[in-house]
């Protein structure tokens, strides 16, 4: 049973699903920080929106409770050769509006997740050739082996090629659109729930699909999904019952609601990586006071950056020690070899020695772009990055916006538009190439448009690059974990990033509701009971 058709938040390790009992039919009222803004499911590569649109849209493949890939609208496939996998489409499954899914969908999908404006470009490969067998099965032909192929499709859905034709939706709705398409204003997918009505920004209602294929384990009537920004009222709101469920709660909150009698707060670690990045490409920055040149191009200024943001006071002043601090660009649950990564201590006088040896005795004035309901307490710790760097010198502006209007902003076509910010990033293959290819990978390279789709700032080692080909494609894992070392390695050397931690997640929840939770646990599956 894929777990992603019943998510209201998803990430490797905060996969969630609902299922109520049989007794009684309800009514789930979700809450999250942060709005869903569009309903094109190529829009944004964001958790929780990849997470709204599961409900309705559902891809090739999918994720198991034990989180293994599992068949979903592929009932099965094979590798004919090294070079060529052939797909078997599941049959008699209909779109929302009535369409037959066929191969013809698959194909046009293929395409138009990798044209501009989908923010998506990496989860398909460019070389991935589409060629359809007959309406049910699909040949995907590479021009090299890649091991983790259906692994990188975690989170590309398929859409209605008619329905997009129709619609005037054949194109992506990029982050940056100002005026909504018909595709981010409606849905047409396969998935188990329909949306009955959707007000940006206000209020999104989920109903479940009578045609679904699957056999539904809920007996859900509907999901009311409200964005609440204001960490207090959502809070407020769960406490006196108005919702079922909140993300996140603030870690200055969760003693209060644990407190409350009326609900429970839910704590696991997460795979998200929370960074920061520096624009590494413009000969002078969009937002500061230096002309005509740009500090983050020397590796001394990026690597006084580093030292001077001290990752253990964030952890225990801001996330209330609900973080792991990180050495790397990946949470060590992804990458076995990350144990013999050690973080170095913050060291100010350091900093500031470097500052001075590249020519900024004073400092410089920087502005730092930050969403301020996407991460748990993201706009905090861009604050306490403004203070730390205040020790060296540096005047960070810093401009905390709701994610729509960050996202809009870093992700507008032509460059990038930020001189420095606050990323997070889960790898969606829960592979290190992920990082390496879209996160560390060069944006100039010729021969691959896609390369670096995530990478803002444009960092770039050609070395990085060589080595994410390699491993894309190296079946032996021993020697494959030793290229990522080296990768990992070289990233670390140009300062090219500063990782922050791998935050935990904390969820509210009714005590009306019931959580059954992985053995493990690692994995918040599904909600089992709820009571009125």
């Amino acid at each position: 049973m894929p777990v992603r058709q019943f998510l209201l938040a998803a990430t490797t390790f905060s996969i969630v699903a609902f299922a109520m009992t049989p007794a009684s039919s309800q009514t789930l009222r979700y809450a999250n920080q942060g709005e869903l803004k569009s309903l094109d499911p190529y829009t944004l590569k964001e958790t929780t929106t990849i997470a709204h649109h599961a409900h309705v849209y559902e891809g090739l493949v999918t994720r198991d409770k034990e989180l293994k890939i599992a068949p979903a609208l592929a009932e099965s496939w094979e590798i004919l050769e090294p070079t060529r996998w052939r797909f078997h489409l599941r049959k008699n499954v209909k779109f929302h509006n009535g369409d037959p899914f066929t191969a013809d969908d698959v194909i046009f999908s293929a395409d138009r997740v990798r044209a501009k404006g989908s923010n998506f470009l990496t989860n398909v490969p460019s070389d991935a050739k589409f060629v359809k067998v007959d309406d049910y099965t699909v040949d995907v032909k590479l021009d090299s082996p890649n091991p983790i192929l259906i692994s990188q499709w975690d989170g590309w859905f398929i859409m209605d090629k008619k329905w997009c034709e129709e619609n005037n939706s054949v194109a992506p709705t990029p982050a940056s659109a100002t005026t909504p398409s018909h595709a981010s204003l409606h849905e047409n997918g396969t998935g188990p729930f329909i949306i009955e009505s959707h007000q940006p920004g206000v209020k999104t209602v989920f109903k479940p699909n009578p045609n679904w294929w699957g056999k539904p384990e809920h007996n859900l009537k509907e999901i009311v999904f409200t964005p609440i920004a204001s960490a207090a009222t959502r809070v407020a709101a769960l406490l006196s019952g108005e919702v079922d469920v909140i993300e996140p709660v603030p870690t200055q909150d969760i003693q209060r609601v644990n407190a409350g009698g009326n609900a429970v707060v839910l704590t696991g670690p997460e795979v998200r990586t929370i960074f920061l990045g520096m624009d590494q490409v413009r000969d002078e920055l969009l937002y500061s006071n230096i002309k005509g040149k740009n500090p983050f191009k020397d590796v001394r200024v990026r690597e006084a950056f580093f030292k001077a943001i001290d990752v253990e006071l964030i952890k225990n002043r801001v996330m209330r020690g609900l973080s792991t601090p990180s050495a790397l660009m990946i949470a060590p649950q992804l990458f076995v070899l990350s144990k013999d990564f050690v973080r170095p201590k913050a060291d100010p006088d350091a900093a500031k020695k470097l500052m001075i040896e590249a020519g900024y005795p004073d400092g410089f004035e920087v502005t730092m772009d930050c969403p301020n309901d996407r991460y748990v307490n993201d706009a905090d710790i861009c604050q306490a990055v403004v203070g730390m760097l205040a020790r060296i010198g540096v005047k960070v502006n810093l401009l905390a916006q709701p994610k729509a209007q960050y996202f809009g902003k870093v992700l507008k076509p032509g460059g990038y538009q930020t001189s420095f910010y606050l990323l997070g990033w889960t790898p969606a293959s829960m592979d290190s190439h992920n990082v390496l290819y879209d996160i560390m990978g060069c944006r100039t390279d010729p021969k691959d448009s896609t390369r670096g789709e995530a990478n803002l700032g444009g960092y770039c080692d050609k070395q990085v690059d060589a080595l994410a080909d390699k491993i894309l494609v190296e079946p032996d894992i021993a020697r494959r974990d030793q290229m990522i070392k080296k990768a990992f390695e070289i990233g670390i050397k140009d300062y090219g990033y500063i990782p922050l931690h791998q935050q935990a997640l904390a969820w509210g929840v009714s005590k009306k509701v019931k959580l059954t939770q992985r053995a493990d646990n690692q994995v918040l599956l599904y909600w089992a009971t709820k009571q009125e």
